[in-house]
């Protein structure tokens, strides 16, 4: 079984989003460098990161978000990002009414049961839960292994924290990763068992 690993780009004072759900210059990074790292050529980044985070997004079978992230992103356009396989959405409101059943994306209620279903459906690859609130449940549940997070050089002062509402202390292990890119420190560490 793969391991579970929480991910997002955070500004350096932890916020994935501003108050208004907006990411400002936390994505400039992706734009910043002349490696392309999706198969359009949209998104280039620097060598570092491009070998870093590439490495990693292929690694990923299921994707975990949560319903405001969904809705947010108009539903992916009902394409899993990055390559992904699936995305399974923590949500009690399950699938929009016009949404197509046949793609690939699951609506589960709960992050335990969010997590067993991304579990089967990544197999042996990465299940990989979205920063934030789901994020901040996964961790606060014990669910998470591992946590990656691409720092950008940004002081938002308020918004969407990284962690969510994570309410009790989490220790993680000294950083098993720490990759310099263009715009962006991308950081990995084990959470301590």
């Amino acid at each position: 079984m793969g391991a579970v690993v929480m991910y997002g780009s955070v500004s350096v004072d932890g916020f994935i989003a501003d108050e208004h759900d907006r990411p400002g210059p936390l994505f400039d990074w992706l734009v910043s460098g002349d490696v392309p790292l999706d198969d359009a050529g949209v998104l280039k980044v620097s060598r570092a990161s491009h070998d870093y985070t590439r490495a990693y997004w292929d690694r990923i079978g299921t994707t975990v978000v949560g319903r405001r992230s969904f809705d947010l992103a108009d539903g992916f356009g009902g394409t899993p990002p990055s390559g992904v396989d699936h995305v399974v959405v923590v949500t009690h409101r399950g699938a929009p009414a016009d949404w197509d059943r046949g793609s690939p994306f699951d609506f589960v209620e709960g992050i335990h049961a969010a997590l067993t279903r991304a579990r089967e459906l990544a197999g042996d690859r990465i299940v990989e839960v979205a920063a934030g609130d789901v994020g901040g449940q996964a961790l606060g549940a014990g669910l998470v292994d591992e946590v990656r997070m691409d720092v950008v050089p940004v002081v938002l002062g308020s918004g969407r924290r990284f962690f969510g509402a994570v309410q009790a202390p989490h220790l993680l292990e000294d950083p098993a990763e720490a990759v310099q890119g263009e715009r962006v420190l991308h950081l990995r560490y084990r959470v301590r068992r």
